[in-house]
């Protein structure tokens, strides 16, 4: 049966159904993903790709005709089909209006339902191509990569050349930039989706560790190692390998990761047989190899076979007007985490946002927008911002002077405070008449 890439999202309270819904569109190789409440819904729109809605209409605390609602203003492009067992004739003109493809009334028939889900998919694509140049296609997310800026569209487009062949990928960019999620861009957006995606820290696993974390190991190769285990690169074999930190590896790490590229084959920790794999190496770091290779701390002959391809992720403060994207997205994520409502924030606070450097990047905007959003009700003001983000006056830094200038200058303070009357000036300063005129004179 030929493979469909369509992801299609099951809404119900009725766990039955689900898993029903579930087995049928399976079945048919379609991407499924569940959710028992609208909430749980919405939380997996937010970081999904989803091409068909499957919801019930009657369900406890926020209804199907609420996210419905929702989901044509924020994804009009996604079609939506209804499957509900309280079928009646307004909730069937509600639904249309709408935009609804279909309509199933439980119980229905296998057959019922593909021509449903044929149907509205066919109906996707129908938009799609009607609308090629929509505000909602600019804007749409690639991937959970959120941004209008000409960086953000390089890398898309560079992105749009590397995700169907299996060249090793080199990411650099600054801590917080969004690394990681240029890797599954990568991966997800291409045709190698549905293999593994292994991501792998290498700062934080112990250097001791990570060699045989990453390649496995034999039945008593070390103490400890009382069966075989397959490593990260077994793991990922078929689709794709994220090194994030590559350059906390050791100079073992890094052998063995060199025999990986060139051979396209790994060696298990006290094994005599090399094994093939096939997967893409994607690498990143926010170190200076270049730097670390005059040092000699990486090697050079590694470098290269890392950086067929480089992504440079940029910082934040170089692509500001994606600020009040990421906004929107944080917004929407804690708002509906925290307060089961979606967020709004003032003009006010929002250009405080965009005018801050942001040297953590996305992941500090990401933590600020959390919270602002524990902090307020239903709109993010000023109030709610930390003190770094806001206005700070710039003092001059006090000149450092001899003590005997500082003293004359506090003298000529004093006497400017009292008018020039000497007599005063002397008893503020504790002096008498004759003493201060000596002072100043110095």
């Amino acid at each position: 049966m030929q493979l469909q890439k369509e992801n299609i999202l099951i809404v119900d309270d009725d766990i039955n159904i689900l898993e029903l819904l579930q087995r049928h569109l399976q079945s048919w190789n379609y991407h499924t993903f569940k959710a028992v409440s609208v909430k749980e819904a919405v939380q997996i729109l937010r970081d999904t790709k989803i091409d068909l809605l499957i919801t019930d209409l009657k369900m406890p605390e926020v209804d199907g005709f609420e996210l419905i609602k929702f989901i044509s203003e924020h994804y009009p492009e996604i079609p939506k089909l209804i499957v509900t067992g309280y079928p009646s004739v307004q909730d069937s003109l509600a639904a249309i209006k709408s935009g609804v493809v279909d309509y199933l009334t439980k119980p229905f028939t296998k057959s019922e339902l593909s021509t449903a889900v044929q149907k509205s998919l066919q109906n996707k694509k129908t938009v799609d191509t009607d609308l090629p140049s929509s505000e909602s296609q600019k804007n749409k997310a690639y991937g959970e990569i959120i941004g209008n800026s000409e960086k953000i569209n390089t890398i898309i487009q560079t992105i749009e050349r590397v995700k169907n062949n299996k060249a090793t990928i080199f990411i650099k960019g600054e801590s917080g930039t969004g690394k990681e999620l240029v890797a599954r861009a990568i991966h997800y957006q291409g045709k190698f989706s549905r293999a593994p995606f292994i991501a792998v820290n290498c700062g934080g696993i112990p250097e001791n560790l990570l060699d045989s974390e990453l390649f496995g190991y034999t039945k008593g190769a070390f103490t400890g190692a009382d069966k075989s285990r397959d490593g990260f690169f077994q793991a990922a074999h078929g689709g794709t390998i994220f090194l994030d930190e590559i350059g906390n590896a050791s100079p073992s790490v890094q052998a063995r990761l060199l025999r990986v590229l060139q051979e396209k084959e790994v060696v298990k920790i006290g094994a005599q047989k090399a094994e093939k794999v096939d997967v893409r190496v994607i690498a990143a770091t926010n170190s200076n190899l270049k730097d670390m290779i005059r040092k000699e701390s990486f090697r050079e002959d590694l470098y290269y076979r890392l950086t067929v391809v480089e992504i440079n992720v940029a910082p934040l403060r170089e692509r500001k007007e994606d600020i009040p994207l990421l906004v929107e997205k944080f917004l929407f994520k804690y708002g509906v985490e925290y307060k089961d409502r979606f967020m709004k924030i003032s003009p006010e606070a929002s250009a405080i946002l965009q005018r801050y450097d942001w040297p953590g990047n996305i992941r500090e905007l990401e933590n600020v927008i959390q919270h602002a959003v524990i902090m307020c009700d239903k709109l993010v003001e000023v109030e709610h911002l930390p003190d770094a983000l806001k206005f700070t006056i710039k003092f001059p830094k006090d000149e450092l002077v001899p003590l005997k200038e500082m003293e004359k200058r506090y003298i000529q303070k004093v006497l400017n405070a009292s008018n020039n009357n000497k007599t005063k000036a002397a008893d503020i300063l504790g002096i008498d008449r004759k003493t201060l005129r000596l002072k100043l004179e110095d």
